[in-house]
């Protein structure tokens, strides 16, 4: 497709704890404008204000393609906060950065490569009601856990039942459980002992964390199911927590329901193969 009929308007978000970061930002703006095809060049506040310019809240952002500037944090965190999906670049500014395609070093010439060739990827992303309330989507993952999970001494096992379209796929006792997409399979679910997913898959990662029974293993159940996580007995001191951005408490005879959400995340597609990526970041 013609970049003169699709990339018009581009939004950047930067980490604003990273005065380099903040500096690369504002070399991609000056590189875009100097671009024919490019109409407007716009921020976030956080990253605008780091520019000494003015910007737009992300929840507000409107453009045809988004840079965002930072590890997948940054990503995940500005996907979550959009009101309104936009092809998403990521210029690797973390530690692993395994949804970012672009580096500080070659940003400038991914960013031509698409501006030449502007492509998008949609990848599915999960939507989570507690109760009856929604939440915010997961691009990567819900994971239900204790909030103590990390402390010493360590929590208790928790119970709970699992069922896929009203059918119980388990009940088990386990610190707690990872519920993930395929792009979110390479993160907390492979840690688990999840497997790697193909994000062209179709197909929700269920992992135990720490099962006690030997049967409870690793589960990919179909997209268009439902998944429910009820939980039983005592189950003090736990949360959900979607994408390590959002995180609101779970009790015992809440009801936790997870369906493929209507809007997916988008990402902007570069010649870096997903088993390319594997090889070279994992």
């Amino acid at each position: 497709m013609s970049t003169d009929e699709i990339v018009k308007r581009v939004a950047i978000v930067s980490r604003y704890d990273e005065p380099d970061a903040i500096r690369l930002a504002g070399r991609i703006q000056s590189h875009l404008e100097s671009k024919p095809s490019i109409e407007e060049v716009i921020f976030d506040h956080d990253t605008a204000s780091g520019l000494g310019t003015d910007g737009t809240p992300i929840e507000e952002l409107r453009a045809d393609l988004l840079i965002v500037i930072g590890g997948d944090g940054t990503i995940l965190r500005t996907i979550q906060k959009l009101k309104k999906q936009i092809p998403v670049l990521g210029v690797n500014f973390g530690r692993v950065g395994f949804l970012a395609d672009a580096t500080s070093e070659n940003a400038f010439a991914t960013i031509d490569e698409v501006l030449a060739d502007f492509e998008v990827e949609e990848r599915m992303r999960l939507a989570i009601h507690v109760n009856g309330d929604l939440l915010p989507c997961a691009t990567n993952e819900a994971v239900i856990a204790t909030t103590a999970i990390v402390t010493t001494p360590p929590a208790k096992m928790f119970a709970f039942r699992i069922l896929v379209d009203d059918h119980e796929l388990d009940e088990l006792r386990a610190d707690g459980i990872v519920i993930a997409t395929p792009t979110g399979s390479t993160a907390y679910a492979m840690s688990a002992g999840g497997p790697i997913v193909d994000p062209r898959v179709s197909g929700v990662i269920i992992v135990p964390l720490a099962p006690y029974k030997l049967s409870s293993r690793p589960w990919v159940v179909c997209t268009d199911g439902e998944i429910t996580v009820e939980p039983i007995h005592a189950f003090e001191g736990a949360a959900i927590v979607i994408d390590g951005q959002h995180t609101q408490p779970v009790r015992a005879g809440d009801t936790i329901i997870i369906t493929k959400a209507d809007e997916p995340a988008l990402f902007v597609k570069t010649g870096w193969h997903f088993y390319e990526r594997v090889r070279s970041k994992l």
